[in-house]
């Protein structure tokens, strides 16, 4: 039987040791889906030696019921629609462009917050570890593939500690790997697997980049002298 992790920082750890194959590789880059994503990701970044980013993406909650997701954006302008959702709870255009309106909104807001004046990591020829904390329906993390390819990236691997069996089966035929440390059978949400599971505050997000950012500048250094 699966093991809850204690925190996202034991998550990270868990699964970075899955993702050893990438350790000190100059073409690595990892990026973790804010905000809950950054913790892990931060955890990922530090054992394979590679620089850490955030990469913004929004879930499009079905009104009254947020966490249902009826789609995604990302950063990019990429939108990605969960069809079947749409069509059975008969949701109209014009609610879609209403919750889509208010998340992009949201979404700006956040990269400006977490990125300050920094430049964007370049993803063009590089492998890409995009970590989350957890993969449910998976239509956030779709989003996020999405907008990834735009920027011409050499590989796409997407990484979580825990994910939903039938979700992790399916990223097997949209990216170039898939790592999910954990798929337990009974599997509802990605909360349940972890003892310590509350919100990523946006401040956590701006220290673990930074944190990480001068760590990397450091061993960058290191490495020209």
């Amino acid at each position: 039987m699966a093991m809850a992790f204690r925190d996202r920082q034991e998550a990270g750890k868990v699964l970075a040791s899955k993702l050893f194959n990438y350790s000190g590789k100059s073409n690595v880059v990892v990026l973790g889906l804010a905000r809950g994503g950054i913790p892990v990701a931060h955890e990922v970044a530090k054992a394979l030696n590679a620089p850490l980013d955030v990469f913004v993406a929004r879930k499009l909650g079905v009104p009254g019921q947020k966490e249902f997701a009826m789609g995604a954006i990302a950063s990019g302008k990429v939108r990605v629609l969960n069809e079947d959702v749409i069509k059975v709870l008969s949701i109209p255009d014009e609610v879609i462009e209403s919750v889509a309106a208010v998340e992009e909104v949201e979404l700006a807001r956040r990269e400006q917050r977490y990125r300050d004046n920094r430049v964007p990591i370049a993803v063009q020829d590089k492998t890409v570890v995009l970590v989350d904390d957890g993969l449910a329906t998976g239509s956030t993390m779709r989003a996020a593939v999405m907008a990834l390819r735009r920027l011409n990236p050499a590989r796409i691997v997407v990484a979580v500690p825990v994910g939903s069996p039938s979700t992790c089966e399916e990223f097997k035929e949209e990216v170039d790997e898939i790592v999910c440390a954990t798929t337990p059978k009974r599997f509802h949400a990605v909360g349940q697997w972890y003892l310590e599971f509350s919100q990523t505050s946006d401040e956590e997000v701006r220290e673990l980049l930074s944190a990480m950012q001068l760590t990397h500048d450091v061993n960058c250094s290191k490495v020209r002298s």
